[in-house]
């Protein structure tokens, strides 16, 4: 199982987000894509934050009691990211992901250019396709 790596897993084409994104059409790419949230990425491609569900709950609550103007996805996203490699392991990942909160990392080459993202359910799923066919073996 050391072998599966993530970018055997990873969602190559996962929502993005762009710095000067409004949080109501960020919210819509979220909905539209069935994500908890997702990379926000510059014009080069590169990896500069992460925004949440959460994030976006947190400002759309402010702006409905405040009324004020719309914000920014550069405004509310997280700039510091836990991103992976595409060739760390599955079985590395799960364990790191016992020990950290988020449910998406970012999947980044060596220079930190978006390459995808997977998920605790992309993870699970790797790890189940191969203990089935463990099981099919010793069977």
């Amino acid at each position: 199982m050391e072998s599966l790596k993530v970018s055997d897993y990873m969602n190559p084409r996962p929502v993005t987000f762009s710095l000067d994104m409004t949080v109501a059409n960020a919210v819509e790419r979220l909905l539209k894509g069935h994500q908890t949230g997702g990379p926000v990425i510059n014009e080069q491609r590169k990896l500069v934050g992460f925004l949440s569900e959460q994030d976006c709950m947190t400002r759309m609550l402010e702006s409905s009691y405040y009324r004020e103007q719309v914000a920014r996805v550069s405004d509310i996203m997280q700039p510091r990211v836990l991103s992976i490699k595409p060739y760390m392991s599955i079985i590395e990942l799960a364990q790191q992901m016992l020990n950290e909160k988020p449910k998406v990392y970012p999947v980044v080459d060596d220079d930190g250019y978006l390459l995808g993202s997977i998920t605790r359910s992309q993870v699970l799923h790797a790890m189940d396709i191969q203990l089935h066919d463990g099981y099919k073996r010793a069977g």
